[in-house]
């Protein structure tokens, strides 16, 4: 394979930018990939920001929107996943603040009443367990979670069952 010169690089790293949101940390990857030196890869990083081909506050409201959306993810789940793109963290928590509260909720509700309906339980109270847990596995918290299973529930909360379930977060 053909070694590309820098500016090849900084032409190619621009063009995927451009056709997606993307953090520091995916740019960085696919540019050490390359084989360029250290300082070679710092100069092209700068470049890209000051462009803003990268703009981590923009990417990063970007994907919580789209993990929020369209992968049905919580909170506590994006969080984990900017924090492994080395997002920082004032920077998630603007961005996880834009969430909607209404609008989290109802994406929470929603995905309990579909899952509610294939789920096979002993009793109600199993069931309910079983929907806590696939809300946690999803990255919902268990406070926002509870109070949409009292509504699916009609009040029956097993806050017994609950409150164990919480020390697991």
């Amino acid at each position: 394979m053909k070694q590309q010169s820098e500016s090849e690089i900084i032409y190619g790293m621009a063009a995927w930018c451009s056709s997606a949101e993307r953090c520091i940390q995916d740019v960085q990857k696919k540019i050490t990939a390359t084989g360029l030196s250290p300082d070679a890869q710092e100069r092209i990083i700068a470049l890209l920001q000051k462009e803003k081909f990268i703009d981590e506050n923009r990417f990063a409201r970007s994907f919580v929107n789209d993990k929020l959306h369209f992968n049905k993810w919580g909170r506590i789940k994006i969080t984990y996943e900017l924090n492994k793109r080395k997002i920082a963290p004032d920077v998630c928590m603007e961005a996880l603040e834009r969430i909607d509260k209404q609008t989290y909720r109802t994406i929470l509700l929603t995905l309990l009443k579909a899952k509610k309906k294939t789920t096979k339980g002993a009793n109600e109270r199993e069931i309910f367990n079983k929907l806590l847990r696939f809300a946690a596995g999803r990255g919902f918290e268990s406070k926002e979670t509870i109070a949409c299973l009292r509504l699916l529930f009609k009040g029956n909360d097993y806050e017994e069952d609950a409150a164990y379930e919480e020390d697991f977060d």
